[in-house]
């Protein structure tokens, strides 16, 4: 994917042009074009000269995202630049400028002609002279407002009118007209006429013209300082970036731009300082805070071949490291690089607007040209019926419409970004907030992943400390995982023993070694039990840790059996409230897992998952999830390295734990941190998210189709309803500004704070037309064909999804079936069912 800058766009109406001239060109498979950022992301093998092209002969300006060009030809790059707020600054200076000369032209003509404020001489006697003054006011404002008109008919001109158009044409029609008046008017002076004079005296519209560009103005201000503060949150990302580093060069440290470390560098930091680049800890201890990136405030103790990552804060120690990653490879960069990312795309919810912007403005144009005519035919004055044409022109803003989702989609991936919940696109940020179903992964997601050692049960006759050591001193050579769970146990208790001589590791799950006190083994009962006699009870405990969700590890030495270590993947402290959150949101949790029936049960139970899913390999994971969909929108939570199937097979993929490896390309949105909390709060907030853009699109919608009746004058007859311009074009001004304000609330939004969920509803009639079966018995791709074909034998079955992985069928009916039916056709094949829901 591209990403191109584009200039001139003013509205919904030119990004929408945008987008259609880019899509002509062949080899572009995809544009999206943000008019919050003025930015435009472009897939596909088209040539960026031709990219750049197709924008330029719409009528804008287009540039590779990032390149500017120095004085020596040079292209450079700056995240911040390219982000700073040039656009409030200009249009505070026009805006105080049309101010100033507003004041006296509406002292002139509003003031003086219906309050009776005093005038001089010359001017109150004179009603020609008071008009070529007003005219020359609002010449003077038209000619600073001068953007309007250029931009406007620039676009007209190109056959694509934007909101800059409908302006321009309105306050055009009304200086026009005015200044026709002012010559009628003259000309009535010179014939002695003063009640023509006074008759087109009510007829001049300038203060109307310089209004309606002074008040759409600062509509626009509100809006561009409104859009600034939508980027904060990469703003203030971009700002982290360390500006220089201290790199130690043929002995000595210098001082060198972040811009100059290279890969392989080695650079030094003292406590206080930031980090500059991702590197590798080759000498020193220190606490870093990487709260910057990942939200999580309790420093992490880094020694040497830990990794670092740039923009964290070295708090205590002194810190020798080498470069890793610089530039835009960083996992700083990788963060701001992924938000910028997620706000050039554009949310499926944002097509309904983008389709109504294209075509908004032809519309507007039409529906003022046809209040205009239809005021002429039924009598009305020029005057009057040129007021409603300009009132719908003013009224009518496609801005709001074209900034409904985008500003609702920056700020919440901003949100997201200071959390440490990554989106990597405006369709992942929606698509959370429609989750039905999250599947857990077990290792890692709700456990931590790293076995610890929970029981000692020494045998009759035999101390605790005995049996520690006699573990300690045979693990100490092994590789498998749960052998680090005994030695970090015994490492954590000080345990001085000297690893056993002989080591071996044999078939059947057992270790075999000499100590000074014998022959040392251990493993399995099954394997344990083949050297020595295990007593009941022992083997009795040892089942109770088992149906628990741990692992007995058996030990003995020479003909003497010593005890059982029982060792278990430790639920995360987090886990069981996450679950909670989850389900209390309407969200079903499902556990995967590898483990067998009893073990994942007795894990399911601690943390109170819906459904556990156990036996399923990594391959088999994607088609579990794909017979979850038959229920709903899956969200899959993993690690993103054996879950990658599965994280994308899935509707929302969720890679967690991710801490600096932010680049995971399986998956939708990364959680940099590893707590199981945040996949709720992912959902909360993508669900605020989307009620802020209904928000928006109602607000946008309803503002056009209640203020576009208004202004053409549709009340008048009935009520008596009737807009001056000026009050259509202060009505235009605010609608953009708050449609950006509304979405700016989402900074408010606690995300971690879910006392206000809600519920999704649940489709009732879905959930009866469907079956969910499980069923024993199969044992291969032939079975589940087979159960399947049986099934779709029914006529009242549409669909059959069968999985021998899972154990399970979901089947879909088209009209009501007993359960014994399909109990009955399942087990008349031989295999055993044995629940239906």
């Amino acid at each position: 994917m591209t990403q191109y800058t584009v200039t001139g766009m003013s509205c919904a109406a030119c990004s929408a042009r945008v987008e259609k001239a880019v899509g002509k060109v062949p080899g572009v498979t995809a544009c999206s074009v943000s008019l919050l950022t003025n930015s435009m992301s472009v897939e596909g093998s088209a040539p960026e000269q031709d990219v750049i092209k197709a924008v330029q002969d719409a009528g804008y300006g287009a540039s590779i995202k990032g390149e500017k060009k120095s004085p020596s030809g040079e292209t450079s790059q700056s995240g911040e630049d390219l982000l700073k707020d040039r656009e409030t600054p200009v249009l505070k200076k026009r805006l105080v400028a049309s101010i100033g000369f507003l004041l006296i032209l509406m002292y002139l003509s509003m003031g003086h002609m219906m309050w009776d404020w005093p005038l001089p001489a010359f001017l109150a006697e004179n009603h020609v002279a008071l008009g070529l003054l007003q005219l020359l006011l609002t010449g003077i404002i038209l000619v600073i407002n001068q953007k309007f008109f250029i931009s406007g008919f620039q676009s007209l001109l190109h056959r694509a009118p934007n909101m800059d158009t409908l302006v321009a044409l309105g306050a055009g029609a009304a200086f026009v007209y005015s200044t026709y008046a002012l010559f009628a008017m003259t000309d009535a002076q010179m014939r002695g006429d003063a009640e023509g004079v006074m008759a087109f005296m009510h007829e001049l519209y300038f203060e109307s013209a310089a209004m309606i560009l002074t008040l759409i103005t600062v509509g626009k201000m509100l809006e561009a300082r409104s859009k600034g503060k939508t980027t904060d949150a990469l703003k203030s990302l971009m700002k982290l970036a360390p500006k220089s580093a201290t790199v130690l060069k043929d002995g000595r440290e210098t001082n060198v731009s972040v811009s100059q470390v290279r890969r392989g560098d080695i650079f030094v930091v003292r406590p206080g300082e930031s980090i500059p680049v991702d590197g590798l800890v080759i000498e020193g201890c220190s606490a870093v805070n990487e709260s910057a990136l990942t939200g999580e405030s309790i420093p992490v103790d880094k020694a040497v071949g830990d990794t670092v990552s740039a923009a964290t804060v070295n708090q205590s120690g002194f810190l020798k490291c080498q470069a890793s990653r610089v530039g835009e490879d960083t996992t700083l960069s990788q963060i701001i690089k992924m938000v910028s990312d997620a706000a050039a795309t554009k949310a499926p919810i944002a097509k309904v607007a983008d389709r109504v912007s294209g075509i908004f403005v032809p519309v507007v144009l039409g529906i003022a040209f046809l209040t205009v005519l239809l005021w002429l035919l039924a009598g009305e004055s020029v005057g009057f019926a040129l007021a409603r044409g300009i009132s719908v022109l003013v009224i009518s803003c496609p801005c709001a419409l074209g900034l409904a989702t985008p500003v609702a989609v920056m700020v919440g991936s901003g949100v997201g970004a200071r959390n440490g919940i990554l989106f990597k696109t405006a369709v992942s940020l929606e698509k959370a907030g429609k989750v039905d179903i999250v599947a857990l992964d077990k290792t890692g997601t709700i456990t931590l992943g790293e076995p610890k050692v929970t029981d000692l049960l020494p045998a009759a006759g035999v101390t605790t400390s005995c049996l520690l050591e006699m573990a300690y001193a045979l693990e100490q050579k092994s590789e498998h995982p749960l052998a680090k769970a005994v030695i970090g146990y015994g490492k954590e208790n000080n345990v001085q023993v000297e690893p056993v001589d002989e080591f071996e590791a044999l078939p059947g799950n057992g270790l075999k070694g000499i100590s000074q006190e014998g022959v040392l083994i251990g493993g399995s009962q099954a394997f344990v039990s083949q050297k020595v006699a295990i007593p009941k009870d022992m083997i009795k405990s040892a089942e109770t840790l088992a149906q628990s969700g741990k692992t007995p590890l058996f030990f003995a030495r020479e003909d003497r059996f010593l005890g059982i270590i029982a060792v278990a993947d430790v639920i995360k402290e987090d886990s069981p409230q996450a679950v909670r959150e989850l389900q209390n949101m309407g969200i079903r949790v499902v556990m995967l897992t590898g483990d067998n029936q009893g073990t994942a049960q007795a894990i399911g139970q601690q943390v109170g998952v819906d459904e556990v899913i156990a036996g399923v390999l990594p391959e088999g994971k994607e088609n579990a999830i794909r017979s979850l969909q038959s229920h709903g929108k899956v969200a899959m939570v993993g690690d993103g390295i054996n879950d990658a199937p599965a994280l994308t097979r899935a509707d929302l993929g969720i890679a967690i734990g991710a801490g600096t490896d932010v680049a995971i390309d399986a998956a939708d949105v990364v959680l940099m941190k590893s707590r199981l909390t945040d996949v709720s709060a992912t959902i909360r907030l993508s669900r605020a998210t989307l009620r802020g853009i209904h928000q928006n699109l109602f607000w946008a919608f309803f503002y056009n189709v209640i203020g576009i009746p208004l202004a053409a004058g549709l009340w008048i007859p009935v009520l008596g309803w009737k807009l001056n311009p000026m009050f259509g074009a202060a009505a235009m001004s605010l609608s953009s500004f708050c449609v950006v304000t509304n979405a700016l609330r989402l900074n408010l939004v606690k995300i971690y704070d879910g006392k206000k969920d809600k519920k999704k509803k649940r489709e009732k009639e879905k959930r009866k037309m469907e079956r969910l079966m499980k069923i024993e018995g199969m044992m291969c791709g032939h079975c589940s064909a087979r159960v399947k074909k049986c099934l779709e034998a029914l006529p009242e079955v549409t669909e059959a999804v069968v999985s021998h992985e899972t154990n399970s069928a979901v089947v879909k009916l088209n009209a009501e079936l007993a359960n014994e039916v399909l109990k009955k056709t399942v087990e008349d094949q031989g295999y055993t069912v044995i629940s239906i829901e």
